[in-house]
C-alpha cells in the first residue's frame, strides 16, 4: 500500500516551505503518524552526513529529525552545491557524480534524473504512512517547467496533492498567490489544492477578507494562517543570502551566567557553507555571534572562526583582497583565538595543493597552522567521533582536502597550534561538554569573565524548536483538511485559472 503524500511549494525562494515541511513533520508524529521528509532537488551549500555516509541537504536532516526518524539518501536523491555562478556539484544519491552548468544541467541532465527521483519518493511511500515533500523556489518558475523534477514535475508524476505557501511579511502575497496558479498549465492547477500564509503580523480577523476574495477568484481555500515567531529559522539551505550584519539567530537566549559576554566574529567567505556550525554557540547564553566581512570587526572580537566553503582558493584570495587575512595572522601571533572550520582550517594552513576544485595547483594558505592540503578527487564523507578538551565530541566531515599536520597539538583530527585551532569536523560545536570546555579555552585566551552556562543542551533547543514548529501547525492551520490532502489528494473539480503557463 502506498502512504499519503503532499508537495509543500512556495510562492518564492525563503517563503518558509521547510520549516513548514517540519511542521507538519513533527505534528503528524505527534499524531502517531509513520512520516518522512523527501526533496527531489536541493540546491544548498549546507549539507549533512546520514549514517551511511551520504550527503544530503542540512534542511531534510532537520527534517528528519522532526519525523523522529534517520536522515537517508533517499529523503533527498539530487543535492547541488553551487561552486560559482555559472556551475554546481551533482550530488546523487548521497555521492558526488561531477560538476555541471546551469544550462548543461537543465539542458538535459536534471530530466534523466527524474527516473531516480520517483523511485526514491515511491520507496519512502512504501515504507511510511505519509511522505512530506518540499519543493524548490517556485513552482510557477515557467522558464524551468519542462524540466522540473522538483515541484509540479513530480507533483504530476506522482500525484501529489500541492499547497502553495507565501510569505505576507515581504507583502505581495495575494498577487503571488494568484499569479502562482495562474502560470501553471491546466495539468498542474488540478493538483494545486490550497494556500498556506506565512509570518502574518496582527489581527487574523483583517486579513479574512482577503482569503475570501482569494478563495472567489481562484475556488482554492487557504489552509492555515500561521504567525509570525522569532526563531524558527533552522538550519537554512542557502550560504550565499546569509546576512553579513545579522546575528546568526533572532531567538532569545537567557542572559550571560558570567560577568562578561563573548563576542564571536564569523568571516562571511564567499561560498560559505555549513554556517550552521556557528548555530550552537549562538544558542549558549552570553555569546554574540555575527558575520563580517571587514578587518576592523575582528578587532573586539574575543573569537574568530573562519568557516567551510566551497570554494577554498576563492575564500583564501577574498580574505587577502578585504585585508582580513593579514588581521587573522596579526590574532594568531598575538595568542588571541581563531578557530577554522573544514575549508577554514584549510585556508589556516600553510599551503594547498588544488587540481580538483580550483585547479590553481599550489596555493599559499595563511600560514597560522602547521598543515598542509591536497585536494583529492574522491569526497571524504563521514561521521567521526572522538575526544578532545577531555570531553565527547562528534561530528561530521565533507570535504576534498586532505590534511597533513606537520606540527600543533592533536584537535578533532585536526591541530592547534598556541590559540589557533583547526579541524575538518562540522558540527562538534553541537557537543555541548566539548562547546562548554572550547568556550572556557576562549574566554580565558581573551580576559574575559565569561561562564558557560552549565544546563545548555542543543538537542534539547533544537527538539524546542521543532516542537514549536509543530505548535503552529497545530494551532494555526486546519489539520483536518491537511490530513484528507496527504490521504485523499486534491480535491476533485478545482478551476482552471487563466492565462495558464504559456504552450
Amino acid at each position: 500500500m502506498t502512504g499519503g503524500g503532499l508537495l509543500i511549494a512556495g510562492t518564492t525562494s525563503d517563503a518558509g516551505k521547510s520549516v513548514v515541511t517540519a511542521g507538519i513533520c513533527r505534528w503528524l508524529v505527534r499524531q502517531g503518524v509513520k512520516v518522512a521528509p523527501f526533496k527531489a532537488q536541493n540546491m544548498s551549500l549546507n549539507s549533512f552526513v546520514t549514517r551511511e555516509g551520504a550527503e544530503i541537504g542540512r534542511a531534510q536532516a532537520m527534517q528528519a529529525q522532526a519525523c523522529r526518524v534517520e536522515p537517508a539518501a533517499l529523503m533527498n536523491p539530487v543535492l547541488l552545491k553551487p561552486g560559482g555562478e555559472q556551475s554546481s556539484q551533482v550530488v546523487l544519491l548521497g555521492r558526488p557524480v561531477g560538476e555541471l552548468s546551469a544550462r548543461g544541467y537543465h539542458g538535459g541532465r536534471q530530466q534523466k534524473l527524474l527516473g531516480t527521483v520517483l523511485e526514491c519518493l515511491a520507496e519512502l511511500r512504501g515504507t511510511y504512512d505519509a511522505v512530506i515533500c518540499e519543493g524548490a523556489g517556485s513552482p510557477a518558475e515557467i522558464n524551468l517547467r519542462r524540466t522540473d523534477i522538483v515541484n509540479m514535475g513530480i507533483a504530476r508524476r506522482a500525484r501529489l496533492p500541492v499547497l502553495v505557501v507565501g510569505d505576507i511579511d515581504r507583502g505581495g502575497v495575494f498577487a503571488s498567490f494568484f499569479g502562482t496558479v495562474a502560470l501553471l498549465s491546466p495539468e498542474d492547477q488540478e493538483l494545486v489544492a490550497g494556500f498556506l500564509v506565512n509570518k502574518f503580523r496582527g489581527d487574523d480577523s483583517l486579513l479574512e477578507p482577503g482569503l475570501d476574495m482569494l478563495y472567489g477568484l481562484t475556488g482554492r481555500r487557504t489552509y492555515g494562517v500561521l504567525p509570525f515567531r522569532h526563531g524558527l529559522g533552522i538550519d537554512e539551505e542557502d550560504g550565499l543570502r546569509v546576512s553579513l550584519r545579522g546575528t546568526v539567530r533572532e531567538s532569545h537566549v537567557a542572559p550571560p551566567v558570567g560577568e562578561d559576554v563573548l563576542r564571536v566574529a564569523v568571516c562571511a567567505i564567499p561560498l560559505m557553507s555549513n554556517f550552521t556550525d556557528v548555530d550552537a554557540l549562538a544558542a549558549e547564553p552570553g555569546v554574540v555571534v555575527r558575520f563580517v566581512d571587514r578587518p576592523e570587526e575582528l578587532a573586539d572580537a574575543d573569537l574568530v572562526v573562519v568557516p567551510g566553503t566551497r570554494g577554498t582558493v576563492r575564500a583564501l584570495e577574498w580574505l587577502r583582497e578585504r585585508g582580513l587575512a593579514e588581521a587573522i595572522g596579526r590574532r594568531a601571533a598575538e595568542g588571541r583565538p581563531v578557530l577554522g572550520i573544514c575549508g577554514g582550517f584549510q585556508i589556516l594552513g600553510e599551503h594547498i595543493e588544488d587540481e580538483v576544485e580550483s585547479r590553481r595547483g599550489h596555493v599559499e594558505g595563511l600560514g597560522v597552522l602547521p598543515v598542509r592540503v591536497r585536494f583529492a578527487r574522491e569526497k571524504t564523507l563521514t561521521r567521526p567521533t572522538g575526544e578532545a578538551l577531555g570531553q565527547h565530541v562528534e561530528g561530521y566531515e565533507i570535504h576534498h582536502g586532505v590534511a597533513s599536520v606537520t606540527g600543533g597539538e592533536p584537535f578533532l583530527d585536526g591541530c592547534r597550534a598556541g590559540q589557533t585551532w583547526g579541524t575538518h569536523w562540522h558540527g562538534s560545536l553541537e557537543s555541548d561538554g566539548f562547546r562548554r570546555a572550547f568556550l572556557r579555552e576562549v574566554a580565558a585566551a581573551a580576559g574575559r569573565r565569561f561562564v558557560p552556562a552549565p544546563g545548555t543542551s542543543f538537542a534539547a533547543l533544537r527538539e524546542e524548536q521543532l516542537d514549536r514548529l509543530g505548535d503552529l501547525i497545530e494551532q494555526h492551520a486546519d489539520t483536518d483538511a491537511l490530513w484528507r490532502l496527504i490521504e485523499s489528494g486534491a480535491p476533485q473539480g478545482l478551476p482552471f485559472i487563466p492565462p495558464g503557463a504559456p504552450a
